[in-house]
Order: C-alpha cells, then sequence, then structure tokens
C-alpha cells in the first residue's frame, strides 16, 4: 500500500492545475491518468476561453509563462446578436481592462501543466492505468489501480470528467439533462482580419460562436439540434466552410476549414453534493453548464484554485479529509456554479422558444442592455472578475 496525503484521480485542467498549484506545500500527490495529454499537430480543435481571473492563476502556478505567446489571442471585443434584432458589444477598452479573456488551445495548457507535473518533487504519477476499486474506511480513502497497485490517502480527489467513475463509485447523485444538441467544433482560416473579436449569434437552429485565434484564424463553437450538428460534421470541409460563413454573414469573409469537424453531446449536470468523507470533486466531474457562455474550463479552474488555497492554507493538524473542511470547499464554489448553470440554462431555454410574444421581448432586452452601460460594465466585469 502506497500512502499519500491526496490522490487526484484525472489529469485534466482541473486535474493537473490542482497538482501544480499544490507545487510548493507539504502535501504527498498521487495523480492517475490513463492518457496523459499529447501536443496536436496544426491545431487542436479544443479551444478554450479563459478569464482573466484564471489567467491569473495559471500565473500564479508558473505555467502561464511557459505558454507559446503565438498561440494565445486576447479578446478585445465581442459582439453578441439575437434572433430578432438585439444586440450586445462588449469593448475591453470601454471597461478599462486589457482584454475580456486569451483564446487559447486545450492541448497547449495541459502539456505545459504535465510539464510542470513532471518536474514537480512532491507529486507521483501513475500513468496508463484505470481505478477499478475505491474504498472510503474511517480516517483513510483507498484505491486499487488495474495493475493491482493499492493508494491510501487522507483525501481523494474525482477531477475525471462528467462521467466522473469516483463520483459514481461513491454514490453522490448527478441530476443530467440532455439537450438534445451537440457542441460542433473546428477552426478555418479567413481572408478578413478577426481584430481580436468574439462573435456569437443566437440562432433559430442553435448558437455560434467565433473565437479568434492566432492569426486569420478562428475556432467555431455551434450548438446545434442533434439532426444540424450530425449534418454539418458530415459535410466536407469545402462545404462546411461555406456554410459557417453564411451563418455569420460572411464577418470573416470566406473560410477555409483548418480542423475537421468534430461533435460532442450538450447537457445540464447538477451535482447535488461535491464533497464527502475524503472526497471532493473538481471540474467537469462537480458539474456541467451549457457551452454558450464559454466559462465551463474557468468553473473547474476556479475549483481547482479554491480547493488548493484550502489545503495550502490548512494547519499542520488539520485532517483534509475531514467533512466540515470540504464541506467550506463546496460552500466557497456553489454559488458561482449555480449562478452560471441557471444563467446559461435560462439564456438557451429563452432563446429556443419558438414562442411568438418571447423573441421581440428577448430581442428588446438585449438592446435596453446595450443602452445602459453601468449594467453592460457590471456584466462584465462580473464575468472578468469572479468566474
Amino acid at each position: 500500500m502506497s500512502c499519500f496525503d491526496l490522490i487526484i484521480v484525472g489529469g485534466g485542467l482541473a486535474g493537473a492545475s490542482l497538482a501544480v498549484a499544490l507545487r510548493d506545500s507539504r502535501l504527498r500527490i498521487a495523480l492517475v491518468e490513463y492518457q496523459p495529454p499529447r501536443r496536436s499537430d496544426g491545431w487542436d480543435a479544443r479551444i478554450y476561453a479563459v478569464s482573466p481571473a484564471n489567467v491569473d492563476f495559471l500565473r500564479d502556478i508558473g505555467v502561464w509563462k511557459h505558454l507559446d505567446a503565438a498561440r494565445i489571442t486576447p479578446i478585445r471585443a465581442m459582439q453578441v446578436f439575437g434572433d430578432g434584432g438585439g444586440e450586445l458589444n462588449f469593448s475591453a477598452f470601454d471597461t478599462a481592462v486589457p482584454d475580456l479573456g486569451c483564446i487559447l488551445e486545450s492541448s497547449l495548457m495541459a502539456c505545459e501543466l504535465w510539464e510542470s507535473l513532471k518536474r514537480q518533487g512532491n507529486v507521483q504519477l501513475f500513468l496508463g492505468q484505470r481505478p477499478v476499486a475505491q474504498r472510503i474506511d474511517g480516517n483513510v480513502a483507498e484505491l486499487r489501480l488495474e495493475d493491482g497497485t493499492a493508494l491510501q490517502a487522507r483525501l481523494l480527489v474525482g477531477a475525471d470528467g462528467r462521467d466522473s467513475w469516483v463520483r459514481e463509485t461513491a454514490g453522490l447523485l448527478a441530476q443530467n439533462r440532455h439537450y438534445g444538441e451537440k457542441g460542433v467544433v473546428a477552426n478555418f482560416s479567413c481572408s478578413r482580419p478577426h481584430h481580436n473579436t468574439a462573435w456569437q449569434w443566437f440562432r433559430a437552429d442553435g448558437v455560434l460562436a467565433w473565437l479568434p485565434l492566432a492569426g486569420q484564424h478562428m475556432s467555431m463553437v455551434w450548438s446545434a439540434p442533434d439532426a444540424l450538428a450530425d449534418e454539418l460534421v458530415a459535410l466536407p470541409p469545402a462545404e462546411l466552410a461555406a456554410r459557417v460563413a453564411a451563418a455569420g454573414g460572411y464577418g470573416l469573409g470566406e473560410l477555409q476549414t483548418v480542423t475537421p469537424a468534430a461533435a460532442f453531446p450538450l447537457r445540464l449536470m447538477r451535482v447535488p453534493q461535491m464533497v464527502a468523507p475524503r472526497l471532493a470533486l473538481v471540474g467537469d466531474a462537480g458539474h456541467g453548464i451549457h457551452p454558450l457562455s464559454g466559462h465551463g474550463i474557468n468553473l473547474g479552474f476556479q475549483d481547482a484554485r479554491e480547493l488548493a488555497a484550502r489545503l495550502l492554507q490548512a494547519p499542520a493538524w488539520q485532517d483534509i479529509g475531514e467533512l466540515s473542511f470540504l464541506e467550506s470547499y463546496q460552500r466557497a464554489r456553489r454559488e458561482e456554479i449555480v449562478l452560471m448553470q441557471t444563467t446559461t440554462d435560462g439564456l438557451r431555454r429563452l432563446f429556443a422558444s419558438s414562442s411568438p410574444w418571447l423573441k421581440p421581448l428577448r430581442n428588446w432586452g438585449m438592446g435596453l442592455t446595450e443602452r445602459l452601460p453601468v449594467a453592460k460594465n457590471l456584466l462584465v466585469r462580473y464575468a472578468l472578475g469572479a468566474i
């Protein structure tokens, strides 16, 4: 039996960032990951919008400075269009901030986090093995891997995604509501410059977002009904590019497909209890939201940041697996998670409704917000600082 203070199951962005954030702690950490990340050849199809608060987090844990700056694109402006003339415009300049966030590839962050982990003296990596059994017994959590390796720790952290094995094995309830939609992602080169602007359209056939990438490139996320999503994925590259360009009103001119379209099912997932004795969840293991806000990874990073801060501040006598200690982490994260889930789900329902009286009302609301600078700036500042 190998003994640790902390076992993290899942080495994705949330789990890896938690481990790296504890690099200067006295904690002995085991990180279990079946398939470590690899840098993509060319552009990564998985693109994230990272909020300034989480740029600060990655900077604080020593990762940001090692990322390839040529692959990072700051967002200086954002335009949001309703389905009936409503429009919202956000500007970093108007909000008096350097930028509204940064766009970068998932593999870029993941690989740099793993480079940090490999150099980290208090982390032992268990690679290529899946957990097959876990047990909470009084003062310890035990985990057994496929090859028979047995691990023991005071705290077990599930960072193993939406279909978390740790969460399900522990019996923590996950309430899922499937949207009947898929998120279709692809990257394109553009004939016109994007000027570091992000666009989003609420359409009758879903929510379309264009995110600026380095050079004259952009990443698309189209949250579309299942049938349309399947149709988009099946299109030849040239037809896909033409379809996406037309959907965005040729705002970036003609497009050329750089990465093939891929799709993933969308669902809202609420986890009433993110903690239990000797166990805590971070990232997608503990919550799932609609991608229209682009905040999924930001919530995961903030989970890691909050849990790491509490572990770092804990005195030597503190039992870090004690339920009362873990509940303080859950309370600290609950408001932000519920707010983002409720907001994104509410917006998706509002714009998905075909009610004839709702369409002018929701677009009027967007126009009213656009004409109220104080309200608009409050929305931007909340998104920048709190998430």
